[in-house]
């Protein structure tokens, strides 16, 4: 799938999404990105922001199987990748498969399970595959993690780790929505038939799982020029000697931005990226995979202050 319909293809999702998921757009788009570019996302945010009705509303119009799992200090890696079961009739042992094998997986409050557990992901996040009592079990792509975290109440939580971090392909922060948006909000739940949630019915399925592997390798095959790959190189570089930064982004980092790239080209309907694609991508491809020092922390900065500067910095080309 190439050009105007992969364009095309791309706007319908976002359309069908954006009947339930009301307002802030830029985190749709976001979200999108990572699933057209093979990646998985972690979304940060206050309770209420509809980061559940977010990834319900996506397995909706894609027509994929969906799972969540609600992460808790006591749950175990084997609740989530599967385990092997005893059966006494047959007197030998069962794969009883765990809710990561789907195509939409929901990781809810993942900072809640201790990191034996959060480490259950990383294979299957990296390699797409799920290694139970030493034999390797493939999932059936297309396969996304979409992990959640609250940024506020920290305790009881354990931080995920760089490693873990790394895996995920965006960092994308949900806010408060505006108070237009908000309005929408409440008066599509509250008109609703049981006046407490959206309606998901309303959602069209627009995407079969075939339909988003071809989405996928369209997306993988967008023209990038050898100047605009240096340029995100340059920009993963740069935040290892940026001032105020004490752990830069590595070569990951660096992939990471164009793939996203390429994604967003998609979303604007070209087929070729330019430097204002990788400059749109550069905050949630590399917030979560840069560490402020102590001092910037203190003054009250995010990651984003330093990668807005950063930004300003770095020389785009200009052709």
């Amino acid at each position: 799938m190439r050009g105007d319909a992969l364009a095309q293809r791309a706007a319908q999702v976002r359309d069908e999404v954006a009947k339930a998921f009301i307002g802030q757009p830029d985190v749709l788009d976001q979200v999108l990105i990572a699933l057209l570019a093979g990646g998985h996302v972690l979304l940060e945010g206050v309770p209420g922001l509809g980061k559940t009705l977010l990834v319900r509303a996506l397995g909706q119009a894609l027509e994929l199987n969906y799972a969540r799992v609600q992460f808790t200090p006591d749950l175990m890696p084997s609740d989530v990748s599967g385990h092997a079961v005893y059966d006494p009739k047959t007197e030998s042992f069962k794969i009883r498969r765990g809710p990561v094998f789907t195509n939409l997986l929901l990781a809810d409050e993942i900072n809640r399970a201790p990191a034996k557990t959060q480490s259950a992901l990383l294979e299957v996040m990296q390699e797409g595959q799920v290694t139970i009592e030493g034999k390797p079990f493939a999932l059936d792509p297309p396969f996304m993690a979409l992990a959640t975290q609250n940024p506020v109440e920290q305790e009881g939580t354990y931080p995920l780790p760089e490693a873990q971090l790394d895996r995920f392909l965006l960092k994308v922060l949900i806010d408060y929505p505006s108070l237009e948006e908000e309005k929408r909000m409440v008066d599509a739940v509250t008109s609703g038939s049981n006046a407490s949630d959206f309606d998901l019915s309303q959602v069209q399925r627009v995407a079969s799982a075939v339909d988003i592997l071809a989405m996928q390798r369209g997306t993988a095959q967008v023209a990038v020029d050898a100047q605009v790959v240096d340029y995100a190189v340059r920009i993963a570089a740069a935040t290892r000697k940026w001032p105020g930064i004490a752990l830069g982004a590595g070569p990951r980092g660096s992939i990471a931005l164009v793939r996203a790239a390429r994604a967003q080209a998609v979303l604007q309907g070209r087929d070729f990226v330019t430097p204002d694609d990788v400059r749109d991508v550069a905050k949630p491809a590399l917030r979560h995979r840069i560490t402020l020092s102590p001092e910037l922390q203190i003054e009250g900065q995010s990651p984003d202050d330093a990668l807005h500067a950063l930004l300003a910095k770095v020389e785009a080309p200009r052709k």
